[in-house]
C-alpha cells in the first residue's frame, strides 16, 4: 500500500520532537557545568536548524521497526549535540571566524571565545554519554548500546568529523581535486550523517543488510546535502542563508568552484538516486527517508 506523505508536516512534527529532547538534554549539561558555560551551550544548542541528523536517527529507528518514544528522541539529539559543538567551534575566531549563524550571532561573539570553548567541549562526552543512556532505555544490550556509542564518537572524531574539518582549514586558499574534496566532505559532513543512519537502525535491531544499506544512503545524502551547500552557498545572499562568511569569502574549494554549478547540481541529484536505490535494494519501506533525500537537493536554505 502506498503511503501519502507530507514532508513539510513530518518535517515540522519531527523538528518538534526532537527540540523537546535538546531542551532536555541541555537542562541536564546545564546542572553540571558552570552558569557561564551552560549559557553558552545553550546558545549554540538550542539555536534554530533543520535538525537533520536526529531527525534522520528517528526516521530509521521508525523504518527499522522501532516505536518511538521519549527515549528514541533522546537518542536522536545526542547527534544534534555534537554538531552544535561543531558550529561552535568552527565558528571561532582561530577557524572560520564567522559572525552569523542560522540568523543570529555566534556563540562566541555574544559570550565569549574562552566560555564558548569551554561549552563545545563540554558536548563532546555528554552526547556520549546520552547516547548510552537513551539505547539502554531502548532496550539495547550492553553489547549494542556499546556499538551505538562508538559509532557516535568515530563519527565525531578524527577519522570523520574533526578530521574533515582539519583538512578544511588546510585547505583554504587551495584548489582542491575532486578525490581530496569528496573525502573532507565525506568526513566533514558525512560522517555524522551517516552516523545518523546507523545510529537509529542499530537502536532498532536492523538486520546487517539493512544496516549496511542505510550506511550507504546517510554516505549518498551526506555527500548530497554538502553539494546543496555549496550551490546555496553560491546563489544565495547571507542574509537569506542566515549565516556569514560565505565559503568564497574564505577562499575554500567548493563543489561549484571546483565543478561549476550545473554540473555540481547533476552530482548532487546522481547522490540523491544512490541514495534512494540503496533502500529499495533491500526492500526498506521507507517513504520519510526517500523523501528527505529529494527535500536535500531542494531546499532553499
Amino acid at each position: 500500500m502506498t503511503r501519502t506523505l507530507d514532508l513539510q508536516a513530518y518535517l515540522s512534527a519531527e523538528r518538534a520532537s526532537v527540540e523537546r529532547a535538546l531542551a532536555r538534554a541541555v537542562a541536564r549539561i546545564a546542572g553540571m557545568i558552570d552558569p557561564d558555560a551552560a549559557a553558552a551551550l545553550a546558545h549554540g544548542v538550542l539555536s534554530d536548524g533543520k535538525r537533520l541528523r536526529p531527525i534522520l536517527c528517528s526516521t530509521a529507528y521508525r523504518a527499522c521497526g522501532g516505536e518511538v518514544s521519549d527515549a528514541s528522541y533522546d537518542l536522536a539529539a545526542s547527534l544534534e549535540l555534537v554538531h552544535a559543538y561543531s558550529l561552535m567551534h568552527d565558528d571561532l575566531p582561530c577557524m572560520d571566524d564567522a559572525e552569523l549563524r542560522r540568523g543570529r550571532p555566534t556563540t562566541h561573539t555574544v559570550h565569549g571565545e574562552e566560555v564558548t570553548m569551554r561549552a563545545g567541549a563540554a558536548l563532546i562526552p555528554a552526547a556520549a554519554a546520552q547516547a548510552w543512556r537513551s539505547a539502554v532505555a531502548l532496550g539495547c544490550s550492553t553489547a549494542r548500546a556499546r556499538a551505538v556509542v562508538g559509532a557516535l564518537l568515530e563519527a565525531a572524531g578524527a577519522g570523520g568529523m574533526v578530521g574533515g574539518q582539519w583538512i578544511d582549514l588546510e585547505g583554504e586558499g587551495a584548489a582542491l581535486g575532486s578525490e581530496q574534496l569528496d573525502d573532507l566532505h565525506r568526513r566533514k559532513t558525512g560522517a555524522l550523517l551517516t552516523a545518523s543512519l546507523r545510529l537509529g537502525s542499530l537502536a532498532a535491531g536492523a538486520m546487517p543488510s539493512v544496516l549496511t544499506a542505510m550506511e550507504r544512503y546517510g554516505a549518498a545524502v551526506g555527500l548530497a546535502f554538502q553539494i546543496a551547500d555549496d550551490i546555496l552557498d553560491a546563489t544565495q545572499p547571507a542574509d537569506v542563508l542566515g549565516k556569514n562568511p560565505s565559503d568564497a569569502l574564505l577562499h575554500k574549494s567548493t563543489y561549484v568552484s571546483r565543478h561549476g554549478l550545473a554540473a555540481a547540481r547533476r552530482l548532487g541529484e546522481e547522490q540523491v538516486r544512490q541514495a534512494v536505490g540503496e533502500l529499495r535494494g533491500v526492500r526498506l519501506d521507507a517513504p520519510e527517508l526517500e523523501a528527505i533525500a529529494r527535500y536535500v537537493m531542494t531546499r532553499s536554505r
